[in-house]
């Protein structure tokens, strides 16, 4: 096992990977910026290093000043958490090269599956079926001709796009030049990468993502379906486990190919690989892996019954996964809402600023992961989630009347949040029969403005 551990994040998944090296006796070192030196994860972590100014790109993107901090405080291995560096497989490379361990999986993989049109190719040949598309493409008059062939509507997409960003959906073929070029203009500025592919585009389709782990002992398991359909511009609202959407022949099916794919590309560490299924939960369609862990984890730890980051962290030390991972089965039902310091009834605008008064739900199946605090100034550089609620329950309608409840008690004051849309969202009968798809919040935001 390591003796101590970097953790190359901020916010809630900071503390998160904290307190599970201190539930596994690591030393853990947080790096911070100058806009997160009163953030938690600096005062519990046994070590902190200050890497830079509040813009990530003058801190946590630094991965030259992560693997200084690294080396001057002795640890042996980096935890990226999720977004920043947690995807780059140069930085991997660059762990490995400076002899300490990334955990998660190895830089080719990364690089393999974190490019979108060859993670689409890998799919294909090993019978994980995708939608029609295109390779990658760089010139929008020579897309326009693939989007053509393909037959509209298609999904313009970033290859190295995430987080929504560097995607497009094009209807008419009198808009595609433009839609194309924002896409890769977007994903350039975001990514340094302007290339583009193409994906037909399924209508009203459901987004399931299936949470994967392996180990260097020969298991490659899956752990179950997240239902992330309920998102505004490609952004998750409300996640839940399992997916009230999925029959078990079509569960099994996915969790199968979900399988077989990390089998083929030797995949070690946790990761989530992400389908479409259409409307009518026949067919499903390989969309793209992320080969680290995601927001929405805990809905799955409250259903199998696992720790997923304490997982993580034992894998890449090269233990087997823990016996009661490999045998976990599910039980109950389980809701996330990510609380984000936004405005939802002025466009979703940022409201960063402080926090005046901060009071958390409990209770019975209530958990909530978050580094804030009253007093606390949520600074404007980073995205908005300043705290995931995660209520689990025996059944989804148990589950759904636990989330009302914590949403109701929970009390913040200084900053707007996304809680009163959660709260709609919760009470619509379209949320409690199940019957959402990825475009559903867009369809209510536009009913409310008429």
């Amino acid at each position: 096992m390591f003796k101590r551990v970097l953790v190359a994040n901020r916010g809630e998944i900071a503390l998160r990977i904290i307190r599970a090296c201190r539930e596994l006796d690591v030393e853990s070192v947080a790096v911070y910026s100058e806009a997160d030196v009163d953030s938690m994860h600096v005062q519990l972590a046994d070590d902190a290093v200050c890497i830079g100014p509040g813009p990530s790109k003058e801190s946590y993107l630094k991965a030259d000043r992560i693997i200084a901090a690294a080396e001057i405080t002795g640890a042996d291995a980096i935890h990226p958490g999720y977004g920043f560096l947690s995807e780059n497989a140069r930085f991997a490379e660059i762990c490995q090269t400076s002899g300490i361990t990334f955990i998660g999986p190895s830089a080719s993989v990364i690089s393999m599956m974190g490019d979108k049109a060859t993670a689409r190719a890998t799919a294909v040949a090993n019978g994980v079926p995708i939608t029609p598309g295109s390779g990658i493409m760089v010139d929008a008059e020579a897309a326009l001709e693939e989007a053509k062939k393909i037959g509209l509507p298609v999904m313009i997409k970033a290859t190295a796009g995430g987080g929504g960003r560097g995607m497009r959906p094009c209807f008419e073929i009198g808009e595609f030049i433009s839609l194309f070029r924002a896409a890769s203009n977007e994903a350039l500025a975001a990514f340094g990468n302007g290339e583009c592919y193409l994906e037909k585009l399924v209508i009203n389709p459901h987004h399931i993502e299936f949470q994967i782990i392996a180990d260097s002992h020969g298991n490659y398991i899956h752990l179950g379906e997240r239902d992330c359909s309920m998102q505004r511009r490609n952004q998750k609202i409300i996640e839940e486990c399992p997916s009230p959407l999925l029959t078990p022949e079509l569960r099994q099916r996915m969790g199968e190919a979900s399988v077989a794919l990390i089998k083929a590309i030797n995949y070690q560490n946790a990761g989530t690989i992400e389908y479409l299924v259409d409307e009518k939960a026949e067919n499903f369609y390989f969309m793209e892996m992320n080969t680290r862990i995601q927001v929405e984890h805990p809905v799955t730890e409250e259903v199998m019954g696992c720790e997923l980051i304490k997982e993580q962290i034992r894998v890449a030390a090269g233990e087997p996964l823990s016996r009661h991972v490999l045998q976990a089965s599910p039980r109950g039902h389980s809701i996330e809402c990510r609380i984000n310091a936004e405005d939802p009834y002025n466009n979703f605008t940022p409201s960063p600023g402080t926090i005046d008064l901060w009071y958390a739900p409990g209770g019975k199946g209530v958990r909530v992961d978050t580094h804030v605090y009253s007093g606390y100034s949520v600074p404007p550089y980073y995205d908005s989630m300043i705290a995931k609620l995660i209520v689990t329950g025996a059944t989804r309608e148990i589950a759904i009347a636990r989330m009302k409840r914590a949403l109701g008690e929970f009390m913040i004051r200084g900053i707007k949040t996304t809680i009163p849309f959660q709260q709609e969202i919760l009470a619509h009968p379209d949320f409690a029969s199940g019957n959402y798809d990825i475009g559903w919040v867009s369809r209510f935001i536009e009913e409310r403005k008429s």
